[in-house]
């Protein structure tokens, strides 16, 4: 039983909207697309290493939310491949913030039974970082309840790829039939193999694009883009992409009851 007082106060507008959700319907996994760090900095002439701190705490903001709301998993994306391209002052920076984010919350992360994890290839990381995120893996690792993950140095090409690469490796080895090879021998091999796919990706910012994240996953994932900016994202509109998630009707290519009844029954086969 979630206790909406831990999620927003009696009489706030974030609580009229949360009383306006069905909880039995909440999405098992949220993706988001944290966006708009260096458009929040420039609006405000800063520096765009200052986006990146205000964006701390939207994470704190909606990491608190989703585990309060018994979500199973939340999936951040931080960091992609495509990211190394950005100045090193800057690149350094957002690898500064992710030690401290690790450093201020892990307490906060464990007695919340919240699971940490990294997806993305971690072998291009710097020592100290690895250091930092291998510290939060194993003080979370008997933590049963939501799993938070992280993607850094992240691609969804480069995910789909790596698993290639291992179905290949086990098939050349002659540990594995190619012609087994099915849908479910990828997923296995992917990041994420054991999280349920997500049900809502979140884009921030307003950009409409994917950003090469999470590719395969997301292949039935509900949209929800928002024009808010990454730092000023808050419990109020997670609520709101909720919400949003909450009036989709999921088909998954197929048709709804009220649209199958509308459709007339085949005719009947001529009799030879």
């Amino acid at each position: 039983m979630i206790d909406k007082n831990l999620v927003a106060a009696p009489g706030s507008p974030d609580r009229a909207l949360l009383d306006a959700l069905d909880l039995t319907r909440l999405p098992r996994h949220v993706a988001v697309i944290m966006d708009g760090n260096g458009r929040w900095a420039k609006q405000r002439r800063l520096p765009r290493v200052e986006g990146h701190r205000a964006g701390a705490a939207a994470v704190r903001d909606t990491v608190e939310t989703s585990a309060r709301l018994g979500l199973d998993a939340l999936t951040l994306y931080a960091f992609s491949t495509e990211n190394w391209k950005r100045p090193k002052t800057e690149v350094s920076t957002l690898f500064t913030l992710l030690k401290e984010y690790l450093r201020r919350e892990l307490r906060t992360l464990v007695e919340n039974d919240i699971c940490f994890r990294v997806v993305g290839r971690l072998d291009g990381l710097d020592g100290s970082v690895r250091s930092a995120l291998d510290m939060a893996l194993e003080a979370t690792t008997g933590c049963r309840g939501m799993t938070f993950s992280v993607a850094l140095n992240y691609s969804g090409r480069a995910e789909i790829t790596d698993a290639v690469r291992s179905l290949a490796r086990e098939a050349a080895a002659g540990r594995l039939d190619p012609e087994s090879i099915d849908e479910a021998a990828v997923a296995r091999r992917l990041y994420t193999a054991d999280l349920p796919d997500p049900d809502l990706l979140i884009r921030t910012s307003g950009e409409m694009r994917i950003s090469n994240f999470l590719l395969w996953q997301i292949a039935y994932a509900e949209i929800h883009v928002t024009p808010v900016l990454w730092p000023d994202f808050r419990c109020r509109h997670f609520l709101e992409a909720l919400a949003d998630y909450q009036r989709r009707e999921r088909r998954y290519g197929g048709v709804s009851e009220e649209d199958a009844a509308e459709v007339p029954p085949a005719p009947a086969a001529l009799e030879a």
